[in-house]
């Protein structure tokens, strides 16, 4: 393919000068759009069998485009087509040729279409076949979640909040609080899905055309639901990909936590988990450092993903409709946000049914920080105590044990009596981390039997779209 034009033969009819040769490099969008070319590629033969079956191209033309197609299909597969900078897209450059390959006919395909229906068409394209691939991973990292939930349904650890030792929880429950926040997320993405599986071909520039074109047909062929409503709207608005990245920087918001936790509990503090080797880096001058870098990395992709909704939505905040050469801003950030969600994804999947539960280190920090100490109130409760008035008294049993530097279930029973004379013998079983577990047995609650139920519910919830 020819790349010393000086003009683009596309489109260059009305003017009277080539376009300056930075311009040319500075409105061009080939070096990333390519990454569309298969979108383009099967936009354009349903374009071409729509065509046909209306009479605007004879079936012979249409097979004409469609072999010509293919061709320029295997040749960007095999690596051997010539991108050109000077036909500045994707679709300029796949369309010049296809006419290169099959002559005149060539230039009949873009009839009844603009390039900007067509991009709309090929990024919706683009965008539902990666969120696809996109749902694999996130059920992938969902059922990692739920094995290791299964495996440390009875592992008891502290619960935190404040980052402050709150009450004992069973870690396959925490785990389970992960897998709530993928399960909205998978929500989400179904949602964005749904909405932007709608086709805008036909919508041509802005005004439809004047060919009897049958945009339900297209749609059909293409896979999407049904066309889309308005012409103007079709072609100048890009709030699928907002609402894809809107997904993305919550499912990192979540990522992030997770990490966050992941990366405390590896550390030499917390000592909670250990993650394996292939999943970390040493150091070039502590030898005994082991980094969790998968996590830290997830966690620092964070602001990228979120920067990516944020150029998006200020991309789009002003732009009188239709369309407009700013709407070109929308690919990269696309692109990057759905190479890093895969990427991310793949890493989670991947290391999360990998971890292995330091169980005595959780238990025994568990044993600190006076987790049981709500557990005492509700005994309290339960004897007939209000509240209020249970709360002060375990206060203050707190406090004495501060002193002690005991922890509740170490005091002796006398000692526990000078706060209250309700306390009897029996105080000793709800002071346990296994008998405060086991207390919250109720739908949602942490005790072994609860996660085990939640899990069973949670394999079942996991359908394919």
């Amino acid at each position: 393919m020819s790349s010393d034009s000086s003009t683009n033969q596309q489109w260059g009819g009305r003017f009277s000068e080539p376009t300056d040769a930075f311009v040319q490099r500075f409105t061009a969008s080939v070096d990333f759009d390519q990454r569309m070319y298969k979108q383009d590629i099967e936009g354009s033969i349903a374009h071409a069998t729509m065509l046909a079956k209306v009479g605007v191209l004879t079936n012979e033309e249409r097979d004409q485009i469609i072999t010509g197609l293919r061709q320029v299909e295997e040749e960007i597969t095999n690596g051997t087509f010539q991108w050109s900078v000077e036909l500045e897209d994707v679709h300029m450059n796949i369309e010049a040729r296809l006419t290169q390959l099959i002559g005149i006919t060539g230039k009949k395909l873009h009839t009844g279409r603009s390039r900007n229906d067509q991009v709309a068409t090929d990024i919706r394209l683009y965008l539902r076949a990666e969120i696809d691939l996109i749902n694999e991973e996130l059920k992938r990292l969902q059922t990692g979640l739920l094995d290791l939930a299964e495996r440390e349904a009875e592992t008891i650890m502290p619960g935190f909040t404040h980052l402050q030792t709150a009450q004992p929880v069973t870690f396959g429950h925490h785990l389970l609080a992960w897998f709530e926040m993928l399960k909205r997320d998978a929500d989400r993405l179904a949602d964005c899905r749904k909405r932007l599986n709608q086709s805008p071909l036909g919508a041509a520039a802005l005004a439809g055309t004047s060919y009897p074109i049958d945009r339900a047909y297209t749609a059909e062929l293409l896979g999407f639901s049904k066309p889309t409503e308005n012409s103007l709207d079709s072609v100048s608005d890009r709030d699928f990909a907002i609402e894809f990245c809107a997904f993305a920087s919550i499912l990192f918001t979540h990522l992030s936590r997770a990490s966050e936790e992941l990366i405390l509990w590896t550390s030499a503090q917390f000592n909670f988990i250990n993650l394996p080797d292939r999943f970390c880096t040493g150091s070039s001058i502590m030898p005994q450092k082991k980094n969790p870098d998968v996590p830290e990395l997830v966690r620092g992709k964070t602001g990228r993903i979120h920067g990516h909704l944020i150029a998006l939505l200020t991309l789009m905040k002003s732009q009188p409709l239709a369309y407009n050469k700013d709407n070109q801003e929308d690919k990269e950030p696309v692109f990057d946000a759905v190479d890093t969600v895969k990427d991310c994804l793949r890493a989670f999947a991947d290391m999360i049914p990998a971890i292995e539960a330091k169980k005595d280190s959780m238990y025994e920090s568990a044993k600190r920080g006076y987790a049981t100490a709500t557990d005492l109130a509700d005994y309290l409760v339960r004897k007939g105590l209000p509240f209020r008035d249970a709360h002060e008294v375990v206060g203050r049993s707190v406090a004495f044990a501060l002193e002690k530097n005991l922890d509740l279930y170490e005091l002796e029973l006398e000692q526990l009596q000078q706060f209250s004379d309700i306390i009897g013998e029996d105080v000793f079983e709800v002071l346990t981390l296994e008998g405060s577990v086991a207390a919250r047995d109720h739908f949602g609650g942490t005790a072994p039997n609860q996660v085990r139920q939640a899990i069973a519910r949670a394999r079942t919830e996991m359908s394919p779209w």
